[in-house]
């Protein structure tokens, strides 16, 4: 084969979707980091290498099994793919089985990205013959799957998200499909064999097949399953961000784990649960954080090995021009629509102190019942300084809760100081109601008698999001400290990009970040600007007394010493940067490939 394909998959793969969480930032940054290291020559081969990423496509509204996602793949931002030889071949016998691809590529320096997206939506509407019988791909697919594997498709597609299930398993077959092909073009034969008579004998002339396949997440993890019953000699990593089972029983999985119980919590979809066992097919396994590896092991008797996440920083010091800009733009908007909305006392702008956190809408996981119960003993905290005389009478902490069950439109005016109840849905609502218990809505604090406030703010962060209109890394450089109280967390990227802005942060013990956070030795004299909260060996009054001291310890500094918070603030930074994607991506390509970049 002239090339060596390194193929990156997850459902997440290519065009950002609007949703919050997810993985197709974590695609990403192996995608680009990949191709940068391809790009510097620091790899020693001499064979050519391309780097696909794949993942599918909603052409449609309507398209997406998520209907409440609704999403819409934009490829606009991508050139032309202008495929070679062998990708040429294999994307036109895709083509003619039926199965659309979506094409695009990017560069990196002299170093193309491919993106391939599959419409998966069309599936049951494409003829397709399996052992003499006609029936369309989907149904192909599903009878392969049961023989190989004893899925049972009829019993899953029927329950409440076979929809799900079913575009993750054809999402599945089509990359494996383009791995297949892309094997078979390098044989000597010009004949492509058919999935279903394919052997290990069809490939055992092949040497050294040079494809290498990535799978993130349960949507993809059919793909190697299924290589592995063909026979198919493929180097394979599955990766997972997290597990059916420990995410469903959210905070009680460190108990689980402590007392071995391998039990199911009542909850856990079979069908997706089903697709990701198939990690076990992989030739490695790989988990993101400590937590999720044990999970793995416990619920599957998956045994893999733990490669962080990361984030990539270009930048060698904070942008404190944007750090200010952005505070000023959070505290002008914050004071002018307090009033005009809440009327009471107009609070001055540079008496705001901005706080946040962002998560995906997990109310017990990410800790909002801890995160704003902490929020009313800082309210107690900021009283006793005033009392003391260190912390002047006029200071008001808000903490912006940004988080929604979904993308949202034609907001009013205002928002979201301005929240009327009819724009909340699902768990928002929930979460605007435990504010108000709390007394920790703005009723208080513009009538002088509250210092902190909590504000829903349940739209997905962007330039044109109807609220502030600020992107997500402006926003999080405007605010003074992050706060992450997850009870179930496999890694907490958010703490991560908190920290590419300068913005330091406190994090609960049991994400997957803290684990990581002990492994930089450089910054281990260092590390105060993250602080870590024990939320598993203290009890709840204790750990919801950390989580406000630490939130008070920055908003003070931020207060008196701006010296002392800058150094806090450049701490985020360094340790962010530290933890870089590069050493997470050479570590996959030497398990996909078993080569390994040269040190310089």
């Amino acid at each position: 084969m002239g090339k060596h394909f390194v193929i990156i998959a997850g459902e997440e793969a290519g065009p950002k979707s609007n949703k919050m969480g997810g993985i197709w930032n974590v695609i990403h940054e192996e995608a680009q980091t990949l191709a940068a290291l391809f790009d510097s020559g620091q790899l020693d081969t001499k064979e050519d290498k391309e780097i696909l990423v794949v993942g599918p496509y909603y052409a449609h509204r309507g398209a997406d099994w998520n209907r409440g996602l609704n999403r819409i793949t934009e490829m606009k931002e991508f050139d032309s793919l202008n495929p070679g030889e062998e990708l040429c071949k294999s994307l036109e016998s895709l083509e003619n089985s039926g199965i659309k691809v979506f094409t695009g590529s990017k560069f990196v320096g002299r170093t193309k990205i491919g993106y391939l997206q599959f419409q998966t939506s069309d599936f049951g509407k494409i003829r397709s013959m399996y052992k003499g019988n006609e029936m369309n791909l989907e149904s192909r697919i599903k009878s392969e799957a049961y023989e190989h594997l004893g899925l049972d498709s009829l019993r899953y597609e029927n329950m409440s998200n076979g929809p799900e299930y079913t575009h993750y398993l054809c999402l599945s077959y089509a990359v494996s499909e383009l791995v297949r092909l892309l094997l078979s073009t390098a044989s000597e034969s010009s004949e492509i064999p058919d999935a279903a008579s394919t052997h290990a004998s069809t490939h055992s002339s092949i040497p050294c097949p040079r494809v290498s396949l990535h799978c993130h997440e349960f949507g993809v993890f059919y793909a190697p399953a299924r290589l592995k019953k063909l026979g198919i000699p493929v180097n394979t990593v599955a990766t997972l961000h997290a597990t059916l089972p420990g995410r469903t029983a959210g905070y009680n999985t460190i108990q689980k784990r402590r007392n071995n119980d391998s039990t199911w919590p009542s909850g856990v979809p079979e069908n997706l649960a089903a697709l990701e066992a198939l990690a076990a097919y992989a030739d490695t396994v790989t988990a993101v954080g400590e937590s999720t590896r044990q999970e793995a092991r416990l619920f599957y008797g998956i045994n893999g090995i733990v490669i962080r996440n990361g984030i990539t920083i270009e930048s060698d010091k904070i942008d404190w021009d944007l750090k200010e800009s952005s505070l000023k733009r959070i505290r002008k908007f914050l004071s002018e629509n307090l009033y005009k909305y809440h009327g009471g006392e107009r609070i001055e702008p540079e008496k705001i102190i901005p706080i946040f956190t962002i998560s995906r809408l997990e109310v017990e996981n990410k800790g909002y019942p801890d995160l704003l119960d902490s929020l009313v003993a800082l309210e107690h905290i900021i009283k006793n300084n005033i009392l003391e005389g260190h912390m002047q009478e006029e200071i008001r902490v808000i903490c912006f809760l940004v988080t929604a069950e979904g993308s949202k439109t034609n907001l009013p005016s205002g928002f979201p100081v301005n929240l009327p109840k009819e724009v909340l849905v699902g768990n928002e609502l929930r979460i605007q109601q435990m504010i108000e218990d709390r007394g920790l809505d703005f009723s208080k604090m513009v009538r002088g008698k509250r210092s902190v406030a909590a504000l829903l703010y349940p739209q997905i962060l962007s330039s044109s999001d109807g609220g502030l209109g600020m992107e997500v890394e402006d926003f999080m450089a405007g605010c003074c400290a992050g706060i992450f109280p997850s009870r179930y967390d496999p890694f907490l990227l958010t703490g991560l990009e908190a920290g590419k802005e300068g913005t330091p942060s406190v994090v609960s013990r049991v994400c997957g970040f803290s684990d990581a956070i002990k492994t930089i030795e450089s910054l281990k004299e260092a590390l105060g600007g993250v602080i870590v909260v024990d939320n598993i060996g203290l009890s709840y009054y204790e750990i919801i007394l950390d989580y406000a001291l630490a939130v008070s310890y920055f908003t003070r500094n931020f207060i008196e010493d701006r010296v002392k918070y800058k150094l806090l603030c450049r701490e985020a930074f360094l340790l962010a940067k530290d933890m870089g994607w590069k050493a997470p991506t050479e570590q996959y390509y030497e398990l996909i490939s078993g080569a390994r970049f040269c040190k310089q």
